[in-house]
């Protein structure tokens, strides 16, 4: 028997929109489409958007399509729940009120298909990386996002596409993202082993599908990217699975 709505839980992070082809965009909508009312929570873990930053007034209208396929997503029974990337933590009442969206700023704990997960995106977790754990607080921080909203939303945008790396896709990009996937799995192996209530640990940041089993019932997830794959996971009660999307 398949599995139903309600025991069916899926998780994508890191597409970027904004900073790669329209054609993952409009993949990523045919996905949302094809899930209507077929899970119980689509778990986006972080860099749902290259960039995203809520003023009160505005709205990024290029975001337009994937916004209104999030809402018949959600309008079809699917939850949504957003965890604020490095790219895109900075959402707010739009998100929450209009999409009906639940936001997360990690770790947090969650239920999936009957499982108890940790999850977080996975930028700044693990030892050492100093200098990107203060950027990262004082980025997200009251004042900083006060002054934020003072800059034109067109000027914001250019400076962020300036700034971002997303499009670079080099050996030292790539070397990056390994060494980033080996501390996340370091991670997520010790939390399991001292953590016995877990049992899925969920990441994403570092561009790189994962799914392992550690100790007697637990599982490292890393639903991978949208960058260089295509990758999502679908978890029920019963079975985990990642998968790519052929559309």
């Amino acid at each position: 028997m398949p599995p139903t709505m309600e025991s069916t839980a899926l998780i994508v992070s890191d597409l970027h929109l904004g900073a790669v082809p329209d054609t993952v965009r409009d993949a990523f909508i045919r996905f949302c489409r094809h899930w209507q009312g077929r899970a119980e929570i689509l778990l986006i873990n972080g860099d749902l958007f290259d960039f995203w930053f809520e003023y009160r007034t505005v709205v990024h209208s290029q975001h337009f399509q994937i916004l209104r396929a999030l809402a018949e997503l959600r309008d079809s029974g699917v939850q949504l729940v957003l965890v604020g990337g490095n790219h895109d933590a900075w959402g707010g009442p739009f998100l929450e009120k209009e999409l009906g969206m639940r936001l997360e700023k990690g770790p947090f704990e969650i239920e999936l298909a009957g499982r108890r997960a940790f999850v977080d995106h996975g930028d700044g977790v693990g030892p050492g990386d100093h200098g990107y754990k203060l950027l990262k607080r004082t980025l997200r921080c009251g004042p900083v996002c006060r002054l934020m909203r003072l800059i034109h939303p067109d000027l914001a945008d250019r400076i962020v596409g300036r700034v971002s790396r997303t499009g670079v896709r080099d050996e030292l990009q790539f070397k990056k993202s390994r060494e980033r996937a080996k501390v996340l799995e370091e991670f997520a192996t010790e939390l399991l082993e001292s953590r016995p209530e877990v049992d899925l640990v969920v990441f994403g940041h570092c561009h790189t599908p994962q799914l392992k089993a550690i100790g007697s019932h637990g599982y490292y997830v890393n639903s991978g990217d949208w960058v260089d794959h295509r990758t999502y996971t679908v978890v029920t009660s019963d079975d985990i699975q990642q998968k790519e999307w052929s559309g």
